[in-house]
C-alpha cells in the first residue's frame, strides 16, 4: 500500500482571504510579498519531495502560462527557477469540468471530485502529492481529512473582502507546527502537519 503524503500550499491575508474584494484576479496583497527571501525559500520547500502536482484549471492556466518562462530565464532568482523547472518536469493533474485535453506537457486533465482523484493518486506511486495553491480543492480535501501537510504563507495585510479560505462546516482537526519563518516585511511562512 502506498504511503504517499498529500501536501498543500496556500497564501492568505491576515483576515484569511486568498484574494481581495475585486475577485480572483485581485491578488495585490499577496503578490506584494511573493518576491521576498522568505517567500522564495518557502516556495522551495513546498515542492521538496513532491512527484505529482495537482491544480485546478484556473491556477493551471496561470501557473503554466507563467512559470515555464521563468525556468528558461537565466537571470531569474535561482529559487524561482528551481520551482519553475520542477513544475515543468513534474507529472501534473489538472481538475477541470471544462477542459477536455491538456495544452501542457506531462499533464492529465481529470473531470472528477478532488477527493476521488487524491484517493486514486495515493493508492500508487511514490513521493508527495502537492495540491498547489488551489483554494477550492484544498478546502474540499480539508473537509475530507485528506491533507497531511499544510504550507501556509500569511501576509501582513487585511484584504477587507474577497473569498475567505476557512469557512464554517470544516470538521475539527488538530495540527502540529513543523516550521515557521518570519520575513522582514512581516510575512509568515508556516508548515503544519496533521496530528493523527
Amino acid at each position: 500500500m502506498s504511503t504517499r503524503r498529500v501536501t498543500t500550499n496556500i497564501s492568505l491575508t491576515l483576515d484569511g482571504r486568498y484574494h481581495g474584494a475585486a475577485g480572483p484576479s485581485d491578488l495585490g496583497a499577496i503578490v506584494t510579498y511573493a518576491s521576498t527571501d522568505t517567500a522564495r525559500d518557502y516556495l522551495g520547500g513546498i515542492h521538496a519531495g513532491a512527484t505529482t502536482a495537482v491544480l485546478g484549471r484556473t491556477n493551471a492556466e496561470g501557473f503554466l502560462g507563467y512559470w515555464p518562462s521563468v525556468a528558461a530565464d537565466e537571470n531569474a532568482d535561482p529559487r524561482d527557477r528551481a520551482y519553475a523547472q520542477w513544475l515543468v518536469d513534474v507529472d501534473k493533474v489538472v481538475l477541470s469540468r471544462t477542459l477536455t485535453e491538456s495544452p501542457w506537457e506531462r499533464t492529465r486533465v481529470v473531470n472528477a471530485p478532488a477527493t476521488e482523484v487524491i484517493t486514486e493518486l495515493k493508492s500508487s506511486g511514490t513521493g508527495d502529492i502537492l495540491v498547489n495553491s488551489s483554494p477550492t480543492i484544498v478546502a474540499d480535501l480539508l473537509a475530507a481529512d485528506l491533507i497531511d501537510r499544510l504550507h501556509l504563507m500569511i501576509v501582513p495585510e487585511i484584504a477587507g473582502g474577497g473569498a475567505p479560505f476557512f469557512t464554517d462546516g470544516l470538521p475539527a482537526s488538530r495540527w502540529t507546527l513543523s516550521s515557521h519563518t518570519a520575513g522582514a516585511s512581516g510575512e509568515l511562512a508556516l508548515v503544519y502537519d496533521r496530528a493523527r
